[in-house]
């Protein structure tokens, strides 16, 4: 029973039998103990002195106690099974229910509710208008002449021919128009989802020697990434994607664009061969051995372009904000001239490579093509993962920044189900891996679009080219196309970004750097694996690793606060208060921890001996365990013998505002009777108890 503070006193009339003594396990602190040494006394004096001494808890020990009841006497918290019944209930079951429900008592409401769900340009369609339409039509067309350039490009870059990538521009798009939660992105092929799918599927198809499995390996990987993607949305498990940090995405990026661009040097400068290897190391020695037979006139069809293409877009558009179309235009406009000067002058007869022959038409039918039999169909489903989670990761990042923008929420468990049944679809339309291109939703962006209606628009201007334009690409010089994907690079490199991750926090730098140099000098899977590797290996560090601090009272409050970060919290005399930074005391950390707590108490009870003798010295260890959501049976035993070792020297455990799941273990494993019932809702509570009595009430 914790004793009252003296002077506490309800009657004088016991005062000459009562010594009122201070308790020298308190000495200096802010509170003071009365000690009950009686003198002899008669049987009627004990009886009084005895029915004082019940007098003497204050109404603020009193209502200190029944707040300690409070920690103690908790409820059973739920268990894993419960967890995950009610997170399945919620996520799953519930929204199900209520749609039923709903749909048996009024069906057109909530017929209209779930179709809104499932087509989320339903909800905005009322208002849309003859004016938006307008806004559409122009942003459409300004993203189909960047759209048909790019995806030809793309199609090389993935190792298929040019058509799939105008066929990814199609029906992907118009998918996506009705089930997207996005009203800007930009759906299509893109740089780094096509490199990454050459890069892992070339090694076990190659695309020189056998083009048809080839692309049906790249077919099947198309479909298990839409079902992955899929899935995702339905179980709601979008979290998964943020396994890729930022900062990860930033050097990935980064060094996929560097790669990219080596890749495109083969084109540019006309190399008959190249390797198929993606590091520098490789690339930049196949160029040195092949610079003897680089074409001069692809060089300077491909740089000419490239320069008025970077000007009209890093210059002009900056410069001239109205002219941002002819920066969107300039791809376009630098085939149809390319092609044009290479059709007059004939350039194709002195070594310029050209595209030749496009297929037409329509999206034909490419379900024949996919292979679920086939002796890398496991790799194809792991390949079909790794490119999911990039893919998605993409577009969500894009669809987020332009949906902030505009003022409104994108939901990514939809935008995770509608990429999926896009990529499904487009797998069974002989598309590959569509997603978000940030390039392309900026053009529509600044293009003025107001919903995904401009990506029909769009959809619909390159299937109008694949039925009646495809023959005037004939000519178009491969150098070209190098030059549109070598445009669009620097917008994945930002190095401001990567600045301002190195001046925040160094391991997410460490991650970057990792991505970064593993793609650009091992490969790219590599620089993906390595910078997950490393996001996760700084999250076990701090798991295993987690600091401690030292607490003092802020001067004028009850707070407490680490030392270190404020110099002005005073320390409490003849306490020490610990505070471990971690939100998990498992089997990982746990002896960790303890080692580290019972070190600082030895040091604490050194310092106080050496300054001022055994009046300061260290009798109470209070841990904080605010901050901890959760313990396991190591971490127990870790407590337990943290107990036993404090005791040894002279010291006392005891637990400020332990959480739900952790004081219903620890009053399990029988450990709050072990230190005595020093339990307490607050850190004051634990000080004041603590350092005034010795006699606490039992658990």
């Amino acid at each position: 029973m914790a004793v009252a503070r003296e002077g506490e006193t309800e009657s004088s009339q016991f005062a000459p039998t009562l010594q009122t003594t201070t308790d020298p396990s308190s000495e200096g602190s802010d509170t003071k103990g009365v000690s009950q040494t009686l003198q002899p006394f008669g049987e009627r004096e004990k009886v009084q002195l005895s029915q004082f001494s019940q007098t003497l808890q204050t109404p603020m020990a009193y209502e200190n106690e029944i707040r300690r009841d409070w920690v103690l006497n908790v409820p059973e918290p739920p268990g894993l099974f419960s967890n995950l019944k009610t997170s399945f209930k919620k996520t799953v079951l519930s929204p199900l229910e209520n749609k039923l429900q709903c749909l048996g008592k009024q069906p057109v409401p909530a017929l209209v509710s779930i179709l809104n769900v499932i087509f989320p340009p339903l909800s905005w369609c009322k208002e849309y208008n003859v004016t938006k339409f307008k806004r559409d039509i122009l942003a459409g067309l300004t993203l189909a002449s960047l759209c048909i350039p790019q995806s030809i490009g793309y199609a090389t870059l993935a190792k298929l021919d040019p058509q799939y990538g105008l066929y990814t521009s199609v029906i992907p798009p118009l998918i996506y128009a009705m089930m997207g939660s996005s009203r800007e992105i930009a759906i299509g092929p893109v740089a780094v989802v096509s490199l990454l799918l050459s890069s892992m599927i070339q090694k076990f198809e190659d695309p020189t020697v056998n083009p048809i499995a080839y692309r049906k390996f790249m077919l099947t990987v198309t479909f298990f990434a839409g079902t992955f993607q899929a899935a995702f949305g339905l179980l709601r498990l979008g979290f998964l994607v943020d396994f890729l940090s930022h900062a990860a995405i930033v050097g990935f990026m980064a060094g996929a664009a560097c790669v990219i661009g080596l890749q495109q040097l083969k084109s540019l400068l006309g190399i008959s061969n190249f390797t198929n290897k993606t590091d520098i190391i490789s690339v930049l020695t196949s160029i040195c051995k092949s610079m003897h037979t680089l074409n001069p006139y692809s060089v300077m069809i491909g740089s000419s372009f490239l320069i008025f293409i970077l000007s009209t877009k890093y210059y002009l558009a900056r410069k001239y904000k109205k002219l941002f179309w002819l920066a969107a235009m300039a791809p376009l406009l630098s085939v149809v001239l390319s092609t044009l000067v290479v059709f007059l002058t004939r350039a194709d007869k002195h070594g310029v490579k050209i595209v030749k022959h496009i297929t037409g038409g329509f999206n034909p039918s490419s379900i024949h093509e996919l292979q679920f039999n086939s002796p890398h169909t496991a790799e194809a489903a792991k390949i079909g993962l790794i490119v999911a989670l990039v893919a998605l990761t993409e577009a969500i990042a894009v669809g987020r920044s332009f949906a902030t923008m505009k003022g409104y929420r994108l939901d990514g468990n939809k935008e995770m189900l509608a990429m999926g049944v896009m990529n499904i679809t487009g797998s069974l339309t002989s598309c590959y891996v569509a997603t978000g291109s940030f390039s392309r939703t900026a053009v529509n962006f600044s293009a003025g679009c107001e919903t995904v209606v401009s990506n029909i628009v769009m959809a619909v201007t390159v299937l109008i080219s694949l039925e009646f334009f495809t023959r005037l690409l004939y000519f178009t010089p491969v150098a070209i196309l190098a030059s549109i994907i070598l445009s669009a690079l620097p917008g994945l490199i930002n190095v401001s970004e990567a600045k301002y991750i190195w001046k925040v926090d160094k391991m997410d730098f460490l991650a970057c750097a990792a991505a970064f140099l593993g793609v650009l000098f091992v490969s790219v899977e590599i620089g993906l694996l390595l910078a997950v590797g490393i996001s996760f290996a700084k999250i076990i560090l701090n798991s295993i690793q987690p600091g401690t601090e030292k607490l003092g009272r802020l001067p004028g409050s009850d707070l407490f606060g680490d030392v270190e970060q404020y110099p002005i919290a005073t320390k409490t005399p003849g306490a020490l208060i610990v505070r471990v930074k971690s939100g998990l005391l498992c089997f990982a950390n746990a002896n960790f921890i303890r080692g580290r707590i019972l070190n600082l108490a030895l040091e604490e009870q050194d310092e106080g001996a050496i300054e001022n003798g055994d009046q300061d010295r260290v009798q109470i260890v209070i841990l904080d365990m605010s901050n901890l959501l959760n313990i396991d049976t190591s971490s127990i035993a870790a407590l337990e013998e943290l107990h036993n070792e404090l005791e040894s020297n002279g010291m006392q455990l005891a637990l400020a505002n332990p959480r739900w799941h952790v004081i219903h273990k620890l009053r399990l494993a029988n450990f709050l009777k072990k230190i005595e019932g020093r339990v307490f809702l607050t850190i004051r509570e634990a000080i004041e108890a603590c350092l005034t009595s010795k006699n606490l009430l039992p658990i």
